[in-house]
């Protein structure tokens, strides 16, 4: 089996760190070779965070590079611009359509691309965007749109919806395992 490379890109504090434990975790259950890398850069600081998660019968690195992503899964519309160069040809991006300002925008030094996504897919670039906010708020939580994100991204890998509530079961705190279950399916089927 050919070496699958996933990219889960954000801004610090939106949970791209659970995101890829639960599919590293997912993955390493369904018998894959998983490796996964994570930077955070200013992550605390509301900086641009990245993870790579690579799985395969073999995999010898966890870092995925230009043009080698099959699928990028972004928090963010502006990190979906920032990553594009790492999809492959006939990869896709899974977006989230939140906005959320980076620093020069904040301090006034530039202005947010308004037309971040259509250039994007003027570009050719396969986009399924979604407003992955409001239906983390409909599951009960602001915070869940990692998993309302990863709920859509399953779609495009070859694994049960079963499992992956497994999986949810396994990774997230019990306390919120319930509503995490209900962003999962609400993405899922977006």
């Amino acid at each position: 089996m050919k070496t699958t490379s996933v990219m889960i890109v954000g801004v610090g504090g939106q949970g791209s760190l659970l995101a890829s434990k639960l599919l590293g975790r997912l993955l390493l259950d369904e018998g894959y070779d998983v490796k996964v890398s994570e930077v955070h850069g200013m992550s605390q600081r509301g900086g641009s965070v990245v993870t790579y998660v690579r799985f395969g019968d073999k995999v010898y690195s966890p870092i995925v590079t230009d043009g080698e992503a099959d699928i990028i899964i972004s928090f963010e519309k502006l990190e979906a611009a920032r990553y594009a160069r790492y999809l492959k040809a006939d990869g896709r991006i899974v977006v989230n359509t939140q906005q959320i300002d980076p620093m020069p925008v904040i301090i006034g030094a530039a202005e947010y691309p308004t037309d971040v996504l259509d250039e994007l897919t003027a570009k050719g670039v396969q986009i399924e965007a979604l407003d992955a906010l409001s239906l983390a708020q409909q599951a009960g939580s602001a915070k869940a749109v990692n998993i309302v994100l990863m709920g859509r991204a399953a779609k495009y890998f070859d694994i049960p919806y079963e499992r992956w509530i497994t999986a949810i079961e396994n990774t997230v705190a019990p306390k919120f395992v319930e509503m995490n279950k209900v962003a999962f399916d609400l993405g899922f089927h977006a």
